[in-house]
């Protein structure tokens, strides 16, 4: 049964319209870290219902290549908005990039810069795979830190953002909104941004929750303790967390159809 707060009538008027999702994974479609039978079920249905589901998701274009391969999605989005891989397999880059090679140096040089400065920085495991930004561990890390390594971002030039496992290193103006919007106008054009629901856990989500993009969004109960942090918080938020509040949310909207 889906709890009081995720049943059908209680969302808002808005959802009657979605016809596709734009998700998060890590925290959002995971639980503990892992794909539970559950969820892996959960996209199936929606499949079957004729719900496109979108990823979206700061992992690795590397990584997500084989999550759109493998996943019943309609597509995924990586490295939190820069490459975009199609319902056919095929990679788009959606942040512009003359020479990856030397794009990639330079975000070395970056990270490079911020170890200088914050030594136990670990590069994450999935960076080697990335294409268009840089990842670190987030443990450890206080948000007072946190907060310092976004200025020293911003201050050569940089992006920064972070979620629940990594911290990003990002080309400026890059982000999951913009990709999602792109994504929708190149392989969804019969749908508007007002007919996605968007959903996410952390605070790289966050321009998924814009209301002037996107009208009908949810968080999945564990972003709750960055709601002070965010810019935009979302519409509705599930009563449980990770991957078991998709598949409340889903639930409902199955139930609306």
């Amino acid at each position: 049964m889906l709890p009081p707060s995720s049943a059908p009538e209680l969302l808002p008027n808005c959802f009657r319209n979605a016809h596709l999702i734009a998700t998060d994974m890590d925290g959002t479609l995971t639980l503990q870290g892992r794909f539970s039978a559950m969820m892996l079920a959960m996209l199936e249905t929606l499949a079957m219902a004729g719900w496109p589901v979108l990823i979206v998701t700061g992992r690795s274009a590397g990584w997500v290549n084989g999550i759109a391969h493998y996943l019943p999605v309609a597509g995924a989005i990586a490295e939190n908005g820069g490459v975009f891989y199609d319902g056919k397999g095929d990679r788009h880059l959606i942040t512009p990039i003359a020479d990856i090679a030397d794009h990639r140096d330079r975000l070395a040089v970056m990270f490079q810069q911020l170890q200088r400065r914050y030594p136990m920085l670990i590069e994450s495991i999935d960076n080697p795979f990335r294409l268009t930004d840089w990842t670190f561990d987030i443990q450890g890390l206080a948000q007072t830190e946190i907060e310092a390594i976004a200025h020293m971002c911003q201050d050569q030039g940089w992006d920064f953002t972070y979620s629940t496992v990594q911290c990003h290193i990002t080309p400026p103006g890059q982000n999951k909104a913009k990709a999602v919007l792109a994504a929708i106008a190149q392989q969804f054009p019969q749908y508007t941004a007002d007919q996605v629901v968007t959903v996410g856990d952390s605070p790289n989500d966050v321009s998924l929750f814009d209301p002037a993009h996107f009208p009908c969004s949810v968080g999945v109960a564990n972003l709750e303790p960055y709601r002070d942090r965010l810019q935009y918080f979302p519409r509705h938020l599930t009563a449980a967390a990770e991957a078991e509040g998709f598949c409340e949310l889903a639930q409902a909207l199955l139930q609306k159809a």
